[in-house]
């Protein structure tokens, strides 16, 4: 057979391979046509001004008091309730709309850092009664019930919420009833819903350094509190950082807690929140203003991706035995350990997870007006199947997510399989980096730039977002969610495919098979627990995919998908928290099945979340 040098350059084989060469163009070509064409047309549409190139909308963002201002206002203030009490009302300063929201962030990563470090410190260096529960307990905040855990939060916080009635009427704690509001409440809200982020990477960082590390330093005088400094914090750092990095771009993008916040002007004016507001209200969706202001919200989210990359590229953080097997350190707490672990610790974990068992008390309950839930009844979980709404927009979302599912695994197939095992190929870092970039990439920006992109390739027909009565999203939605889930599946497969030696498919190749043989005969029976789980892991972020689902889903109310309907019950007037409730708990179930079932097929722990 004829060598091809360019063949070798490009797909990293000398004798060109048809299946090879699919691998490498199928996910490319796909990435390029649905995540970076889109993402342009809305870039040229944000660089033009009365028909020229120019920087007008940023500069118009960039100079706005609306945009980017002084602080105005009071953090918090003490205000007078009408039967006179006196309560503090937590609402934050206002920045403007950019500041806003890199502060949000920020604030978020720094919470979520404190709380998941801690947690994970806990669970890998001491063995305690209960850690088994403990374990379980910190996975729950994971559980996606969108909307209405933050609805939660915010009753958690109201004068006669829980937070008050634990720390103001029963410990006599604070010195008044405290209310957050406005950036308050969105930051509480966040954190409390992504540390487990944090935890999970800082977990596996504190399990992974080798102990005679830490043993060495103990040996030198280092203990307590200065071994964590010098020796063990520095270690995890790596994934501890990535964990806050994720967290950061995921408070950026966040919808819910602005949405559930929005009754204080200061949690609309976030840039998640500004361009969602544009879908809602029809007014200014598609102007170029608000393409310039996704690209700002855009290039923040990306360059903090790109920063953690590199920050930890350029650190050493290699151990000699690395490689090798040890047992972790793992100690019997000390006494005053153990009173922080019981008081301290345990009691900020149940009140975090909180929020997810408010939903099920939510939808269960008749009503919840005070501190506590009022009456059981089942009418809402049975509204689930008895009412025709909700049981099309339940079906629309399995339908979507299904379809997804199928695309995401052929494009995490091919593109794990051409970046795994032709290295030397030029192609490869392109497509790695095109299949890892989307989980920086937030998803209002993906329903903006396909907002841009539809409108502008087929005006006129079911696929443009503008045609209000006849858009039908089944398909915007499917490559959406494809492309915005397609990093969980590809790190499973890609894991895989590393796990089985190249030698095999080889002997096979050598034998007289075909690489298509190779392939489908050899390696993927051998992932299949791996695509298996992936697979079942997109298909719970897919389901409970809000971003994409509340604008470019919201359009048209035949196709709303789950989320859409339930922002609709959470904010119409003649809505039910109850039923939108109901509708978390099925998600959360879907979400459990999924967990239990990916560690019984993949035998181990499956981490949700993760930035390699």
């Amino acid at each position: 057979m004829k060598v091809s040098k360019w063949s070798e350059n490009l797909f990293g084989t000398p004798i060109f391979d048809p299946v090879v060469t699919a691998s490498f163009l199928f996910p490319l070509l796909y990435l390029i046509a649905f995540l970076v064409i889109p993402v342009l047309t809305m870039l040229a549409i944000a660089f033009e001004y009365n028909g020229h190139f120019s920087f007008h909308w940023f500069t118009s963002i960039l100079t706005s008091d609306y945009y980017i201002s002084r602080p105005t206002g009071e953090f918090a203030k003490l205000i007078t309730m009408p039967s006179g009490e006196q309560i503090y009302y937590v609402q934050g300063v206002d920045f403007g709309v950019i500041i806003n929201s890199l502060l949000v962030s920020v604030s978020v990563m720094i919470l979520t850092t404190i709380l998941g470090t801690i947690f994970a410190f806990v669970m890998a260096r001491y063995d305690f009664p209960g850690k088994n529960i403990v374990r379980i307990l910190l996975f729950v905040p994971l559980l996606v019930t969108p909307f209405v855990n933050v609805f939660i939060v915010k009753k958690m916080f109201l004068p006669n919420g829980l937070i008050n009635w634990l720390f103001y009427d029963t410990l006599h704690i604070f010195p008044h009833r405290i209310v957050i509001d406005g950036l308050v409440g969105v930051i509480v809200a966040q954190a409390m819903t992504y540390y487990p982020i944090v935890y999970l990477n800082a977990y596996a960082s504190f399990i992974n350094i080798d102990p005679t590390l830490e043993e060495q330093a103990e040996n030198l005088g280092s203990s307590s509190f200065h071994l964590f400094r010098t020796v063990t914090f520095p270690l995890a750092l790596p994934g501890i950082a990535a964990g806050a990095t994720l967290v950061g771009i995921f408070s950026l993008e966040d919808l819910a807690a602005p949405i559930v916040f929005q009754g204080n002007p200061l949690a609309r004016k976030l840039m998640s929140f500004q361009i969602y507001s544009a879908f809602t209200s029809g007014f200014n969706v598609g102007s170029p203003q608000l393409a310039a202001l996704a690209l700002i919200m855009l290039t923040i989210a990306i360059l903090m991706f790109l920063g953690i990359r590199k920050y930890v590229s350029l650190r050493q953080y290699a151990m000699l035995s690395k490689g090798g097997r040890w047992k972790p350190r793992v100690a019997k707490p000390k006494g005053w350990q153990a009173v922080l672990i019981y008081l301290v610790v345990l009691p900020m974990l149940l009140i975090s997870i909180f929020p997810q068992v408010g939903v099920v008390l939510l939808a269960f309950s008749e009503s919840w007006s005070g501190t506590w839930p009022e009456g059981f009844t089942t009418a809402h979980i049975q509204s689930i199947i008895t009412q025709p709404d909700i049981e099309r927009v339940i079906m629309n979302s399995v339908m979507y997510s299904t379809a997804a599912i199928i695309v995401i695994l052929l494009l995490s197939l091919t593109a794990s399989y051409a970046s795994s095992r032709f290295k030397k190929s030029k192609l490869g870092p392109v497509l790695d980096s095109l299949s890892t970039i989307p989980i920086a990439v937030p998803g209002i920006v993906i329903a903006m730039s396909y907002f841009f992109f539809f409108a502008k390739v087929f005006p006129d027909t079911p696929l443009d977002p503008t045609n209000l009565l006849g858009f039908n999203p089944a398909m915007v939605l499917v490559l959406a969610y494809s492309i915005r889930r397609l990093p969980f599946a590809a790190r499973s497969i890609s894991a895989g495919i590393q796990q089985v030696h190249v030698s095999l498919e080889e002997a096979a190749l050598n034998l007289g098979a075909g690489r298509w043989k190779a392939l489908t005969g050899i390696l993927m029976p051998l992932i299949l627990l791996n695509l298996l789980g992936g697979a079942m892991l997109s298909f719970v972020y897919c389901m409970s995919e809000t971003s994409v689902g509340i604008t470019l889903g919201s359009i048209n109310p035949e196709y709303y998908p789950i989320t859409a309907r339930m922002v609709e019950l959470m904010t119409s007037a003649v809505g039910s928290a109850n039923l939108a409730a109901a509708l978390g708990v099925f998600l959360m179930t879907v979400q459990i099945i999924a967990i239990v079932l990916a560690n019984v097929i993949t035998k181990q722990r499956y981490s949700f979340i993760g930035l390699t």
